[in-house]
């Protein structure tokens, strides 16, 4: 079978665009799922649309290819262009562009009316494509629910006319922005117009998300219909792929790292989880689920007591609490700690010192936070003493590090 740039399952070409992406360090003969030649192909169809941003580190044990992509210089989410590949027959692209010229020119057909058109048009062929009622239905009726055309009925007359038009030149920055930083951007991508220069740049531009829209999408109608779903989730540590049955609750996204989660009830531990959406593929859906209000209510009051998306079920919440000093004229490291605080509290002492405190499932989760205050902490405590040895013993050995505190050294 020849080679070919078009895609039937988008769920293999993502997990070949996160290798490359994210990870970016393994060979050609360490991917052991597939063939050597499904390698050399998915490769291929990445270089066709993001050949620009490839590129290949060689070493003694060989070569690996990675994708990289400088926010400063790339606008656009280039990753968006794998889900213009989709694969279709000749029939599909035929149909599509007799049923819109039609359509155009007689509003208002039925589909015997458009099936004569349809032959009319191709008559002048030496073999012209057939195509039946049936077919040209379920292909009007497909248009139909995508808003691309619409139905109205008198009687037992059912006609068809192409949807009304939507003058988008208003909204040209809203078209910029949407598609770099929404869930789902994929949407924006078609309809944001193409310029070489476009009024909006990041400077912290997250695209990684654009990979994740088919699957989010699955979730997210599967929360709007309450209903469960199936999925498999992949992990490196255990390498290895396993099943799940939740209920999806709500979507978390991180305005830090870009990073989706899903938080959903597993229907076999019955407890709340978190998913990470990168990690999760073959979502199905299944029945509706009465439960979802209440597990949705009992999430919302959870969230009082998450600083992230780690919900760790124990006896009572931890306790952390640390005091930084800052002196008079830096309000801008207590504006800092009322601003990024969350769902913990911020205490003066005195005119120099203040104390933040919270109580959440995982303190864990705040660390690399509070070592941003690391040069004003002046005290650090902890519920979990594990935790609260880790964070001093960590500090010592970056002391130790840079000679910090050593004679000789300012402290």
């Amino acid at each position: 079978m020849p080679y070919s740039e078009l895609i039937k399952n988008f769920s293999k070409i993502r997990a070949y665009m996160q290798e490359f992406f994210v990870c970016g360090f393994r060979r050609r003969d360490e991917f052991k799922e597939k063939s050597a030649r499904s390698y050399d192909d998915e490769k291929r169809r990445i270089e066709g649309w993001l050949g620009d941003y490839m590129g290949f580190h060689q070493t003694a044990s060989g070569k690996s290819v990675f994708l990289s992509m400088d926010p400063r210089l790339t606008a656009r989410n280039p990753l968006y262009q794998a889900f213009r590949s989709r694969s279709f027959t000749d029939g599909d692209i035929t149909l599509h562009f007799i049923l819109l010229d039609l359509l155009k020119s007689n509003p208002g057909m039925t589909v015997k009316e458009i099936s004569a058109g349809i032959d009319a048009c191709l008559a002048g062929f030496d073999a012209p494509m057939m195509f039946d009622e049936s077919t040209v239905r379920k292909k009007l009726n497909e248009y139909a629910r995508e808003g691309v055309l619409t139905v109205s009925k008198s009687g037992r007359r059912v006609t068809y006319a192409i949807a009304e038009q939507v003058n988008l030149a208003c909204a040209d920055d809203a078209l910029a922005f949407f598609p770099e930083v929404s869930p789902c951007g994929v949407i924006g991508s078609y309809i944001a117009p193409a310029e070489d220069n476009p009024p909006i740049r990041f400077k912290h531009h997250y695209i990684t998300h654009a990979m994740d829209s088919e699957v989010l999408c699955a979730l997210l109608d599967a929360i709007s219909g309450h209903r469960d779903v199936s999925f498999t989730t992949t992990s490196r540590v255990p390498e290895g792929s396993y099943s799940n049955r939740v209920l999806p609750l709500k979507i978390f996204v991180s305005v830090q790292s870009g990073r989706q989660h899903l938080l959903a009830y597993d229907l076999d531990s019955a407890k709340i989880r978190a998913y990470r959406i990168d990690k999760i593929s073959d979502v199905k859906a299944g029945d509706v689920n009465g439960n979802f209000d209440a597990l949705r209510h009992h999430l919302t009051r959870m969230q009082k007591s998450m600083w992230g998306v780690s919900v760790k079920y124990s006896a009572r919440l931890q306790h952390l609490e640390f005091t930084v000093r800052a002196d008079e004229d830096e309000d801008y490291i207590v504006s800092r700690l009322y601003r990024e605080k969350r769902c913990g509290t911020v205490e003066q002492l005195d005119a120099t010192h203040y104390r933040f405190s919270c109580d959440v499932y995982d303190a864990g989760e705040l660390i690399p936070w509070v070592r941003t205050f690391l040069c004003r902490i002046t005290d650090f405590r902890c519920s979990l003493r594990s935790l609260e040895k880790q964070f001093f013993d960590d500090t010592e050995e970056m002391f130790k590090l840079y000679n910090i505190g050593e004679e000789g050294e300012d402290e």
